[in-house]
């Protein structure tokens, strides 16, 4: 190989742009991902109050904030 045709090579690399687009999806499958989790553990305990709450109610107790 002929230093011109590595040149070529390394820049054809450099200007492909499918492996940046595929890093990009990863990304923002991860975030996604993350705020799905979040929004999901915040919810479970929201519930478990509402729930526990619920509970203490049927009992003849009061609902504590």
């Amino acid at each position: 190989m002929t230093f011109e045709a590595i040149k070529q090579s390394v820049m054809k690399f450099v200007k492909d742009e499918d492996g940046l687009t595929i890093v990009e999806y990863a990304v923002a499958g991860g975030l996604v991902t993350l705020g799905a989790v979040a929004a999901f553990i915040t919810l479970g305990e929201n519930v478990a109050e509402q729930i526990t709450c619920l509970g203490n109610a049927v009992m003849g107790d009061d609902c504590a904030p």
